[in-house]
């Protein structure tokens, strides 16, 4: 009974094929580390062709073990990370990572939009800025203020 719900709410979803350099993201699930390198920029391909180090892989296995526990047709539990510098990669596609900016962990979900950025692009580590009045140390034509 169960499966058929969750099966039934699928079919209500249907949104329009998303495609990622021409290639659906049902396939690009299943494409291997090498096939996916050919897809992605210059710069992520070579970071990739120099191996996932053990961080980034511990990443990924959290990330795993979350959706796993994670009840079917809900979201998965958020994961928290310092990892800005991790190359989004279609595995993580679902997933609510909290990066860190400097200051707090920002949630972000990830969209498959996001395959080939880096997790750092998501979490602004500045606020910026909101230029209001002149202050004291301003020279007098900028303290003109028109009536």
């Amino acid at each position: 009974m169960d499966a058929e719900k969750v099966a039934e709410l699928r079919k209500k979803r249907a949104f329009r094929k998303f495609t990622f350099r021409g290639i659906e993201l049902d396939k690009l699930l299943d494409l291997t580390n090498d096939e996916l390198m050919d897809l992605v920029t210059a710069r992520c391909r070579r970071r990739m062709s120099r191996g996932l180090k053990r961080k980034p892989m511990a990443l990924v296995k959290r990330l795993r073990q979350a959706k796993r526990d994670a009840p079917p047709g809900e979201k998965p539990r958020g994961i928290k990370t310092h990892l800005r510098d991790m190359i989004i990669v279609p595995e993580m596609i679902g997933s609510i990572i909290g990066i860190y900016n400097g200051k707090q962990f920002c949630g972000v979900e990830m969209k498959p939009e996001m395959i080939g950025m880096y997790l750092g692009e998501f979490a602004c580590t500045y606020k910026p800025v909101k230029h209001g009045r002149p202050g004291v140390g301003a020279s007098t034509m900028n303290k003109f203020i028109p009536l």
